[in-house]
Protein backbone atom coordinates (compact mmCIF):
# COMPACT_ATOMS: atom_id res chain seq x y z
CA UNK A 1 0.00 0.00 0.00
CA UNK A 2 1.42 3.82 -0.78
CA UNK A 3 2.09 5.66 2.17
CA UNK A 4 1.96 8.70 0.23
CA UNK A 5 -1.95 8.88 -0.71
CA UNK A 6 -4.41 11.75 0.91
CA UNK A 7 -6.64 11.33 3.17
CA UNK A 8 -9.32 11.82 0.34
CA UNK A 9 -7.72 9.29 -1.28
CA UNK A 10 -7.28 6.42 1.16
CA UNK A 11 -11.62 7.65 2.23
CA UNK A 12 -12.17 7.22 -1.91
CA UNK A 13 -10.31 3.59 -2.00
CA UNK A 14 -12.31 2.36 0.93
CA UNK A 15 -15.34 3.61 0.30
CA UNK A 16 -15.17 1.56 -3.40
CA UNK A 17 -13.82 -1.52 -1.14
CA UNK A 18 -16.59 -1.61 1.06
CA UNK A 19 -19.05 -1.29 -1.71
CA UNK A 20 -20.10 -4.11 -4.49
CA UNK A 21 -20.74 -1.80 -7.46
CA UNK A 22 -18.71 0.66 -9.66
CA UNK A 23 -19.52 4.05 -8.49
CA UNK A 24 -19.94 7.44 -10.10
CA UNK A 25 -17.26 10.51 -8.86
CA UNK A 26 -20.98 11.97 -8.15
CA UNK A 27 -22.13 8.70 -5.72
CA UNK A 28 -19.16 9.14 -4.07
CA UNK A 29 -19.28 12.70 -3.48
CA UNK A 30 -22.90 11.74 -1.74
CA UNK A 31 -21.54 8.98 0.38
CA UNK A 32 -18.53 11.08 1.58
CA UNK A 33 -20.33 14.43 2.34
CA UNK A 34 -22.30 12.30 5.03
CA UNK A 35 -19.17 11.21 7.12
CA UNK A 36 -16.99 14.17 9.25
CA UNK A 37 -14.90 15.75 7.27
CA UNK A 38 -16.98 16.68 3.53
CA UNK A 39 -14.72 16.20 -0.25
CA UNK A 40 -15.45 18.56 -2.80
CA UNK A 41 -16.52 17.07 -6.06
CA UNK A 42 -12.87 18.96 -7.30
CA UNK A 43 -11.24 16.68 -4.76
CA UNK A 44 -13.09 13.74 -5.26
CA UNK A 45 -12.35 13.47 -9.37
CA UNK A 46 -8.71 14.50 -8.68
CA UNK A 47 -8.34 11.31 -5.79
CA UNK A 48 -9.60 9.05 -8.66
CA UNK A 49 -7.41 10.14 -11.35
CA UNK A 50 -4.29 9.63 -8.88
CA UNK A 51 -5.50 6.09 -7.47
CA UNK A 52 -6.02 5.20 -11.27
CA UNK A 53 -2.86 6.34 -12.42
CA UNK A 54 -1.35 4.21 -9.09
CA UNK A 55 -3.55 1.25 -10.61
CA UNK A 56 -5.48 1.24 -7.19
CA UNK A 57 -8.86 2.15 -8.72
CA UNK A 58 -10.13 1.29 -13.04
CA UNK A 59 -12.59 3.59 -14.22
CA UNK A 60 -15.45 2.60 -16.99
CA UNK A 61 -17.38 4.91 -19.07
CA UNK A 62 -21.29 3.92 -19.87
CA UNK A 63 -22.95 5.39 -23.22
CA UNK A 64 -24.50 8.40 -21.63
CA UNK A 65 -20.86 9.72 -20.77
CA UNK A 66 -20.80 9.24 -17.28
CA UNK A 67 -17.64 7.24 -15.86
CA UNK A 68 -18.07 4.83 -13.21
CA UNK A 69 -15.09 3.65 -10.37
CA UNK A 70 -14.18 0.69 -8.94
CA UNK A 71 -11.14 -0.99 -7.16
CA UNK A 72 -8.93 -2.80 -9.26
CA UNK A 73 -9.29 -6.39 -9.00
CA UNK A 74 -10.34 -9.54 -10.79
CA UNK A 75 -11.02 -8.36 -14.61
CA UNK A 76 -14.96 -7.07 -15.06
CA UNK A 77 -16.03 -7.37 -18.87
CA UNK A 78 -19.63 -6.28 -19.29
CA UNK A 79 -22.50 -6.21 -21.87
CA UNK A 80 -24.05 -2.71 -21.79
CA UNK A 81 -27.39 -2.33 -23.17
CA UNK A 82 -26.87 1.55 -25.24
CA UNK A 83 -31.15 1.98 -24.71
CA UNK A 84 -31.49 1.55 -20.92
CA UNK A 85 -28.11 1.58 -19.97
CA UNK A 86 -28.23 -1.90 -18.15
CA UNK A 87 -24.67 -3.34 -17.69
CA UNK A 88 -24.56 -7.27 -17.62
CA UNK A 89 -20.96 -8.30 -15.94
CA UNK A 90 -19.52 -11.63 -17.93
CA UNK A 91 -17.10 -13.67 -15.78
CA UNK A 92 -14.87 -14.73 -18.69
CA UNK A 93 -12.14 -12.66 -20.09
CA UNK A 94 -11.69 -13.74 -24.14
CA UNK A 95 -8.26 -11.41 -23.54
CA UNK A 96 -6.55 -13.15 -20.62
CA UNK A 97 -3.56 -14.57 -23.09
CA UNK A 98 -3.56 -11.79 -25.03
CA UNK A 99 -2.77 -9.53 -22.27
CA UNK A 100 0.33 -12.25 -20.80
CA UNK A 101 1.45 -12.11 -24.48
CA UNK A 102 1.72 -7.90 -24.36
CA UNK A 103 3.34 -7.57 -21.14
CA UNK A 104 5.86 -10.53 -21.68
CA UNK A 105 6.34 -8.70 -25.56
CA UNK A 106 6.35 -5.11 -24.75
CA UNK A 107 7.93 -5.59 -21.13
CA UNK A 108 4.82 -3.72 -20.00
CA UNK A 109 3.29 -4.51 -16.46
CA UNK A 110 -0.73 -3.82 -17.01
CA UNK A 111 -2.50 -3.39 -14.00
CA UNK A 112 -6.03 -3.93 -15.47
CA UNK A 113 -7.89 -3.72 -18.69
CA UNK A 114 -11.47 -3.07 -18.96
CA UNK A 115 -13.79 -5.02 -21.97
CA UNK A 116 -17.19 -3.35 -22.86
CA UNK A 117 -19.69 -4.80 -25.78
CA UNK A 118 -22.54 -2.06 -26.51
CA UNK A 119 -25.81 -3.45 -28.37
CA UNK A 120 -29.31 -4.02 -27.53
CA UNK A 121 -30.89 -6.14 -24.30
CA UNK A 122 -33.84 -8.22 -24.74
CA UNK A 123 -35.91 -6.38 -23.09
CA UNK A 124 -35.30 -3.44 -25.07
CA UNK A 125 -35.06 -5.27 -28.34
CA UNK A 126 -38.37 -4.70 -29.28
CA UNK A 127 -38.39 -1.60 -29.58
CA UNK A 128 -35.09 -1.50 -31.32
CA UNK A 129 -37.18 -3.52 -34.22
CA UNK A 130 -40.29 -1.45 -33.79
CA UNK A 131 -38.07 1.82 -34.84
CA UNK A 132 -36.19 0.48 -37.66
CA UNK A 133 -39.30 -1.35 -38.78
CA UNK A 134 -40.95 2.36 -39.00
CA UNK A 135 -38.22 3.90 -40.10
CA UNK A 136 -37.70 1.67 -43.20
CA UNK A 137 -41.72 2.34 -43.68
CA UNK A 138 -41.35 6.05 -43.26
CA UNK A 139 -37.81 5.82 -46.34
CA UNK A 140 -39.68 3.69 -48.53
CA UNK A 141 -42.74 6.03 -48.06
CA UNK A 142 -40.84 9.19 -48.96
CA UNK A 143 -38.89 6.91 -51.23
CA UNK A 144 -42.09 6.18 -53.08
CA UNK A 145 -43.36 9.89 -53.04
CA UNK A 146 -40.15 10.77 -54.50
CA UNK A 147 -41.15 9.26 -58.13
CA UNK A 148 -44.45 11.18 -58.36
Amino acid sequence: MKSDRTRSQERILQLLQQCDRALSAQDIYVELRTGSQAVGLATVYRALESLKLEGSVQGRTLPTGESLYSCVQADRHHLTCLHCGESIAIDECPVEQLEQKLESLHQFKIYYHTLEFFGVCLTCAPTEVDHNLERDRVIHLHHHHSHD
